[in-house]
């Protein structure tokens, strides 16, 4: 599965990571930001922190650890991540993952 045209249409980001690795599509407001991934590659993220962040599984698997707690979801699951909270993650190729971050700068739009 791919996201539909229409959220491809959307903007990329300037992310840390290549586009080999990682796809992005975001919307952007005063309010936060929305970024639909597509990753291409197993990827693991380092552990971080920033401001509030939600997100779903769409397609695929990602195993975050949370503060300590190590958790897998699966396509229809949802995480929740406090602001300031200790997080990292690990994903597989092929997932698909809807992120909201409470940070509407967290990563600038592409061109």
């Amino acid at each position: 599965m791919t996201f539909p045209d229409f959220i491809m249409g959307f903007p990329a980001l300037d992310v840390p990571f290549p586009e080999d690795v990682v796809q992005t599509r975001a919307v952007q407001s005063e309010a936060g930001l929305v970024i639909f991934f597509t990753f291409l590659q197993d990827m693991v993220l380092p552990p971080h922190a920033h401001g509030p962040q939600w997100g779903t599984v769409v397609e695929g698997e990602i195993t975050l650890t949370i503060d300590g707690e190590t958790r897998t979801y699966a396509p229809g699951e949802s995480y929740d991540i406090p602001d300031g909270a200790l997080h990292g993650a690990r994903i597989k190729a092929g997932t698909k993952v809807i992120d909201v971050f409470a940070e509407a700068d967290r990563y600038a739009l592409k061109g």
